[in-house]
């Protein structure tokens, strides 16, 4: 399939090639070697716990908060 930029240097795709829903995200990537511009899809956002479950290091590891309030300085 051939593309053209329209005025806007826009790419239209038709829906029946790509099933797309509005809001999702593409990357996309130019490779000169086989002139050639590729689009992926980028996944959605994940489960923010999940990712807190998923991560290495635990929460009690973290540094105590610091409790002093902020000085204030002179100008």
């Amino acid at each position: 399939m051939i593309l053209t930029l329209d005025t806007k240097r826009r790419l239209t795709l038709p829906a029946s090639l790509v099933p797309t829903r509005p809001g999702d995200h593409f990357k996309a990537e130019f490779h000169p070697d086989d002139d050639t511009l590729v689009f992926r899809r980028v996944a959605a956002k994940g489960n923010w716990l999940d990712v807190l479950k998923a991560c290495p290091v635990s929460m009690d590891d973290l540094p105590a908060r610091r409790r002093a309030l902020p000085k204030r300085r002179k100008l």
